[in-house]
């Protein structure tokens, strides 16, 4: 699909996503534990104050994510606080707070209707088939994909088979103390 010029619209869609080494996002049993504990310390990498992560995270205006990945939010305390998330699901599922709504029409119209108006910066944090259809679809302006010192061997997969070639632009590169990489590209408007 052909890249749409998002931004001229005045917002940006950011896919995050944490991967190990081998391109896993979960295991098999969708666990996330392995992110917990890395063991790695790379000297020459930098390290983030607790300030500057909170002031980064008041810049994000909007989260969209999957069911499951909303259920393990939920289960982690949920790390999105007061800003807006917008659920993309088919489920009947309980709010777990009044910043959070529920979504399952066409995700253009998401975008492009619901979000793009009100919201400038808005990142989507999974799961990993709202990712590829969002990338599908071309309505990802960025992609912020760090890498975790680990190698799984198997689960699940942030890429599937189902997307077509296309090319990206390096924006950034930044090692962290922990070992983790975060490699930020953004959309070729080809």
């Amino acid at each position: 699909m052909p890249r749409r010029e998002g931004n001229t619209k005045g917002r940006c869609v950011t896919l995050h996503m944490v991967s190990s080494l081998d391109g896993f996002i979960a295991k098999k049993d969708n666990t996330v534990s392995w992110l917990d504990s890395p063991d790695s310390i790379y000297e020459a990498g930098v390290s983030i104050s607790e300030e500057e992560a909170a002031a980064f995270v008041k810049t994000i205006d909007c989260y969209v994510l999957g069911s499951r990945t909303y259920e393990h939010a939920l289960e982690l305390g949920w790390p999105y606080g007061d800003t807006p998330a917008v659920v993309v699901t088919g489920r009947k599922l309980p709010p777990a707070r009044n910043s959070v709504e529920f979504y399952s029409g066409d995700l253009k119209t998401l975008v492009d209707v619901q979000l793009g108006p009100r919201y400038r910066n808005i990142w989507l944090v999974g799961g990993a088939m709202l990712c590829q259809r969002f990338l599908e679809l071309g309505l990802v302006d960025e992609i912020r994909l760090t890498i975790a010192p680990v190698l799984l061997g198997e689960g699940l997969r942030l890429f599937g088979g189902s997307l077509t070639e296309e090319r990206w632009n390096l924006r950034n590169v930044v090692a962290y103390k922990n070992g983790f990489v975060e490699l930020s590209y953004s959309a070729s408007m080809a």
